[in-house]
């Protein structure tokens, strides 16, 4: 049954990006037609909450801290192509440097959430 959904599945990747990528072929199978349609509706979908600028900009910041040069790149083209500007994407990856910096403070020193949450006007 399987196989069947992953040809449906190639054939839409190819239709979608006009071609298939080596590393979706390396891809499990059996794991393709769901990773392939979580893409779709999240990531390459206009139709969501968060519009594509948005995403990208997003993935560009978490894709600087894991650190993933494969996803650096592409989350910045598609960033690009989204519309975002050169300040749009420095400011996404330093917001997401400053994120992790404060993180890293805070548990570093193991700041009392309770506390934190109260002093910062929180609930």
């Amino acid at each position: 049954m399987y196989a069947d959904d992953y040809d449906v599945t190639i054939k839409d990747i190819q239709s979608t990006m006009g071609g298939v990528p080596s590393f979706v072929k390396q891809f499990p199978k059996a794991g393709l037609p769901g990773a392939w349609a979580e893409v779709k509706a999240i990531e390459l979908s206009d139709k969501t909450a968060l519009p594509p600028k948005v995403k990208s900009l997003i993935s560009l910041a978490v894709a600087a801290q894991i650190p993933c040069n494969y996803c650096i790149w592409s989350d910045t083209r598609d960033a690009k192509r989204a519309g975002a500007t050169e300040e749009e994407i420095q400011e996404a990856v330093a917001m997401s440097a400053l994120t992790r910096h404060w993180s890293t403070i805070f548990n570093g020193m193991q700041v009392d959430f309770a506390t934190f949450k109260k002093e910062m006007g929180g609930q």
